[in-house]
């Protein structure tokens, strides 16, 4: 009996016919139906890992693969285009950011169908339009001010990864034998079909193309076995070499920080390296010890950085585990937006922003993250000191005393403290995110920071924990309540009215979006990821 065709669910887009033609649809079915039954039950088994957690309080390497991390072996060697990464820019795949991002004199440029892209069917399809464009050489972009965007010569754009979305998310405009097809392999297919011919036949002119790829939200080597043989699937499919795609896992999840060996073992013909996050790594522990008592609250989060000793841990491992395999190590986020009206912000920030980088490439990182093109000569220049003319610092094998498990999960020996500054900053940027993503934003600026769907998570999840584990505010003796968080909300409702003024404030979606935060925020059973309920109200 023949399969069911193919349903495009979503609304018209201006060119989709270019994007979803029968032989790309056919792909995209076939990455679903060989795959789908795994990924879902990879999926109930994030759930019961999750259960195991709450019965026993703790995490450990797993026994069943101590030989591959005791093995000789090592990933294979990088192509010439992820040879230097010394810094990579972040950001959406919308049409001025593609042509920034690729312009801005960072070496890699992860073009983001995940945390950065609000994942409206607009969004999705138009990204894949825009990247084939800026491959074709006929993108450009016009502001409504006159203002207009071209690209540089080839051989001085960055390279593209694409970050596709993690396995949780379904693309409920796609559905294949009457079942939504997952957000990944939507991202995933539809690129790696329209591209990946077309950057290998411009290898020769243009050493940095490829099909390569940031995998997110990997919670276990089982999920990087997966995208191993979706990888191996789809090169055979199209009759490209093996081997040809490049993958760079995000070490995003507590649980993957624990089988950094094994995802690189599984995918280590097509392993390029980990990267080490923050915001969603933060998120992570939360949802993963919610419920483990008081060594595992999180202090507010802006004091959580990566050189506290449970997070210093977590990079440790990374770049010793990275640099044993043959994979390069890649840093976190810088994710300041410089202010061209306040010259006393900036200075303080680039100062942070130099100090995280120096500290990065110092303790062995070969690369490192930012948000914004004015950022990627300062971090540039942080690893420029510490690489000079050589691409990585692979040799360096980082410190030699082990990460123990302890260590990982030590989240009580960060110190800091619960504030209500810090509740009332969270309900900020949660609110003013959760507003701009229901509008078709992923990548918002707020208070001089590029947020994205992580903030929003870390913002969320931290409230919960709070309430549910009775935290006493050290600033002003307050007992973190719904009650109190529901002020806060109003509050902040309140003062963006006035701000905005009537007209601005009753165009946006702010009402929707304070609903939605506190439903993820002080429901009393944690939701998984806000995008899962989010989604439904995009449209």
């Amino acid at each position: 009996m023949a399969a069911d065709p193919v349903t495009v669910a979503g609304p018209n887009i201006p060119r989709a016919q270019e994007v979803l033609t029968p032989e790309a649809l056919d792909f995209v079915a076939g990455l679903h139906r060989a795959f789908e039954g795994r990924r879902q039950e990879l999926l109930a088994r994030r759930r019961a890992r999750r259960a195991e957690i709450a019965a026993t309080g703790t995490l450990d390497f797993l026994p069943e693969t101590a030989g591959i991390r005791a093995g000789d072996w090592k990933v294979a060697e990088a192509p010439r285009a992820l040879q230097d990464r010394r810094v990579e820019i972040t950001g959406p795949t919308d049409r001025k950011m593609v042509i920034n991002a690729l312009n801005s004199g960072a070496r890699i440029w992860l073009a983001d169908f995940e945390d950065a892209t609000s994942p409206t069917w607009e969004n999705v399809i138009g990204g894949q339009i825009n990247l084939t464009d800026a491959f074709e050489g006929r993108i450009d972009f016009t502001t409504y001010a006159g203002k207009s965007y071209t690209l540089r010569p080839a051989a001085e754009l960055a390279t593209v990864v694409v970050r596709p979305r993690g396995w949780h998310l379904d693309e409920n405009h796609l559905l294949v034998d009457g079942t939504p097809v997952a957000g990944a392999f939507v991202d995933f297919g539809l690129y790696f079909f329209h591209n990946a011919a077309r950057l290998l036949a411009r290898g020769a002119e243009d050493p940095n193309s490829g099909p390569y790829f940031y995998l997110p939200k990997t919670e276990s080597h089982l999920e990087a076995r997966l995208w191993n043989d979706v990888f191996t699937h789809a090169q055979a499919r199209l009759g490209i070499p093996p081997g040809t795609i490049r993958a760079t896992v995000l070490i995003e999840t507590i649980t993957a920080a624990f089988e950094m060996d094994e995802i690189l073992y599984e995918l280590r013909e097509h392993a390029a390296g980990l990267n080490a996050g923050r915001w969603d790594y933060l998120f992570s522990i939360v949802k993963n010890f919610r419920d483990a008592g008081p060594n595992y609250i999180l202090p507010d989060r802006n004091t959580v950085t990566m050189a506290s000793p449970f997070m210093a841990a977590y990079t440790r491992l990374l770049v010793r585990t990275c640099h044993r395999r043959g994979a390069h190590a890649i840093g976190g986020m810088a994710a300041f937006i410089p202010s061209r009206r306040d010259p006393e912000v900036n200075a303080v920030a680039l100062e942070k922003v130099r100090a995280d980088k120096d500290r990065e490439a110092g303790n062995g990182f070969d690369g490192s993250w930012v948000a914004h093109p004015d950022l990627v000569p300062v971090a540039r220049a942080c690893f420029d000191a510490v690489l000079g003319e050589r691409p990585h610092q692979k040799e360096n094998p980082g410190p030699a005393e082990p990460v123990t498990a302890a260590q990982l999960l030590d989240i009580a020996g960060a110190g800091g403290h619960c504030t209500r500054a810090g509740l009332h900053n969270a309900v900020q940027v949660g609110v003013r995110y959760i507003e701009a993503w229901l509008r078709g934003l992923g990548a918002v600026g707020i208070f001089h920071m590029m947020e994205d769907a992580a903030t929003a998570e870390i913002s969320r999840s931290q409230i919960w924990q709070w309430i549910h584990n009775g935290v006493v505010l050290s600033d002003t003796g307050e007992k973190a309540t719904a009650e109190l968080v529901r002020g806060l909300v109003a509050t902040e409702l309140a003062e963006l009215q006035e701000e905005l003024g009537e007209e601005e404030y009753g165009a946006g979606r702010w009402e929707e979006a304070a609903r939605l935060f506190e439903q993820v925020a002080l429901a009393e059973e944690f939701v998984d990821f806000l995008t899962l309920p989010a989604l439904p109200l995009l449209g």
